[in-house]
């Protein structure tokens, strides 16, 4: 895993850092009525989040977003574990498109008019498993290197 966030990882994770940063600076400031309303939508795909109040819910939520969203705008955040937070964020979006009665068309993953905000959020998974495999890539390709080179020491030397 490389210490530093490559070059070619910063435009995505600027555009979903900064999309998820700003969603969850808006969210910290909810008040009772949005918090109840993100806990009920919650609770209602993910029944265990039924037992937390929903102010706890949504400031928690908006923690979340927040840090999530830093880790990805940090270029010193290695891009495999923003990756991470960024596919597991996105893959819970996605339960929730999959477990609401009607976000989906029948019998169909296709969205529905109502399901089309999250179903879009599909790219935020890709988004963050290819910041995971494209660190894992470079770092492969790092250790390949090195060994190369000490391979052509260990012959020279002998």
């Amino acid at each position: 895993m490389t210490l530093f966030a490559a070059w070619e990882d910063l435009p995505i994770r600027i555009a979903t850092g900064g999309f998820i940063l700003s969603s969850g600076l808006e969210k910290l400031s909810a008040d009772t009525e949005r918090a109840a309303g993100l806990h009920g939508f919650a609770s209602g795909a993910y029944p265990v989040l039924g037992s937390i109040p929903p102010e706890q819910f949504a400031k928690a939520l908006a923690v979340s977003e927040v840090g999530l969203g830093a880790a990805l705008l940090l270029p010193i955040v290695p891009s495999r574990l923003a990756g991470a937070g960024l596919a597991a964020f996105a893959g819970g979006l996605l339960g929730l498109y999959l477990r609401t009665p009607g976000m989906r068309q029948e019998g169909s993953l296709r969205p529905t008019e109502q399901g089309i905000p999250l179903a879009k959020d599909v790219w935020m998974v890709g988004a963050g498993l290819s910041l995971m495999a494209a660190d894992r890539r470079r770092t492969r390709r790092k250790r390949k290197e090195h060994k190369r080179k000490e391979k052509a020491k260990e012959t020279g030397k002998a």
